[in-house]
């Protein structure tokens, strides 16, 4: 089940974890691209649009389920290192029960918001109506999405990054299968789509749950020598200690995804076939990172179980092993892109579809697949510092990338039109990376302590 990343050769170590975290992401990305090739090829261009201008918010509330797991996961991660298995384990179910009940909060915040955030993104109006069906029926699925996320980063957290793969394969074909019923079959259009989603994750958030369970259960210690009462499950210390993770982690995440919710403010004015091509590259583009993401995870747990142990000079080891791997899988990804950017942009796009939607989605993947680079060494820098808990800078360097990129595609959106959306992407992750290296030169981040 676990994974001892305190011992071995880190690059070893940080390959292992790295791949079925690679294969686990793009699975998950399948949620979101088959149903934009179904609704792109089989409902139309503007339905792909709703789907895309969608994207946008859907990122902010995943954005605050991913800097909620991640105060989970950097405490579980230094407690596993440490091996006190005990607080490890009330720390699981302190995180699991404070996510389930976070989540349905922020469900209801959301089912409110919906409308009034889509007429702030000036999503237009031939597709406000789709835009919002599907917003309706996501927002009924955030319990399931965070307990999933919360429950991946446990899983992560303990070396263990094949568990959520297997179940990540079986709810992608599940949500491909629902997907073709739902839209095709049964003509449901958006809502089919969004259903389909809905359901997968439902099974997937139910299934991991019952595993980690199981498989807790086969470790030397128990959550307590009294689980007859929430204290012996439940520790406000532990939630203490988590939150001060969480709370700069989902203010961080949260600052990038209003960064990317501003940015399509910038390309929704060009109209829909603009929104469709931008939505289309963006949904190859996430695909497309889904390694460096890989490797930064990797790099978060790899930091956070050594720094529990103790070992704070293997980290540095482990984080020069990285750079190789980040420039090596640039390279074979813009290759691929570079070949097939056309066949990839027409899975989504309908055949026949306006030109002016391709061409936006080629200018896009040809500037940014330039640079994913830059992504990854923002990634794996910045989790040295969120494995450390050194969350304060990363965040103030979070910042910085979105300042930015948010500068750069306004202030030259008026010169060079809606391309200087793709300039401003690069533009981030460099200033963000900047920020990160000269704090990780600084080794302060090897002084925190948390457990």
């Amino acid at each position: 089940m676990k994974q001892d990343m305190t011992v071995g050769n880190p690059a070893k170590a940080l390959i292992v974890f790295a791949i079925p975290m690679i294969l686990g992401n793009l699975f998950q990305q399948l949620y979101s691209l088959v149903d934009s090739m179904i609704v792109g090829n089989f409902i139309g261009e503007e339905a792909l649009a709703a789907v895309g201008s969608c994207f946008a918010v859907t990122m902010l509330f995943i954005a605050v389920a991913i800097g909620a797991s991640t105060g989970a996961s950097v405490i579980i991660s230094q407690l596993f290192g440490a091996k006190r298995y005990q607080e490890m384990k009330k720390a699981i179910s302190t995180a699991l029960i404070s996510f389930l009940a976070f989540s349905m909060v922020w469900a209801v915040f959301g089912l409110l918001i919906k409308d009034g955030l889509l007429h702030l993104l000036n999503t237009p109006e031939n597709i406000f109506a789709d835009a919002s069906t599907y917003l309706s029926i996501y927002f009924l699925s955030i319990p399931f999405l965070f307990m999933y996320n919360a429950l991946s980063s446990i899983f992560n957290a303990l070396g263990d990054s094949k568990t959520p793969l297997g179940f990540l394969i079986f709810s992608s074909a599940l949500n491909i299968v629902l997907d073709l019923y739902f839209v095709i079959e049964f003509g449901m259009g958006v809502a089919g789509a969004a259903w389909a989603t809905l359901i997968a994750q439902a099974v997937s958030a139910v299934f991991s749950f019952v595993v980690l369970m199981w498989k807790l259960k086969g470790m030397s210690a128990e959550f307590s020598e009294d689980t007859s009462s929430l204290s012996g499950w439940y520790s406000l210390p532990l939630l203490g200690t988590m939150l001060k993770v969480a709370i700069p982690s989902i203010i961080q995440q949260s600052i990038v995804s209003i960064s990317i919710l501003a940015v399509q403010a910038v390309v929704n004015p060009y109209g829909s076939s603009a929104v469709a091509g931008y939505a289309a590259a963006q949904k190859i583009d996430s695909v497309a990172i889904m390694p460096m993401q890989a490797v930064g995870n990797a790099m978060s747990t790899f930091t956070a179980q050594n720094i529990g142990a103790g070992k704070r000079e293997r980290v540095l080891e482990g984080y020069r092993a990285s750079y190789p791997m980040i420039f090596l899988i640039n390279v074979i990804i813009w290759v691929i892109i570079r070949l097939y950017s056309v066949p990839f942009l027409g899975l989504f796009l309908k055949s026949g579809s306006e030109s002016v939607a391709m061409q936006t989605g080629l200018d896009y993947l040809n500037l940014v697949s330039m640079t994913y680079f830059l992504l990854g060494l923002l990634m794996v820098t910045g989790s040295v510092l969120r494995g450390s808990g050194d969350i304060g800078w990363f965040m103030l360097a979070s910042v910085m990338n979105v300042v930015s990129r948010i500068v750069c595609a306004y202030g030259l959106n008026g010169v060079i039109g809606v391309s200087a959306v793709w300039i401003s992407v690069p533009v981030g992750w460099l200033c963000g990376y900047l920020f990160h290296f000269y704090r990780y030169r600084q080794k302060k981040w090897m002084e925190k302590k948390l457990i």
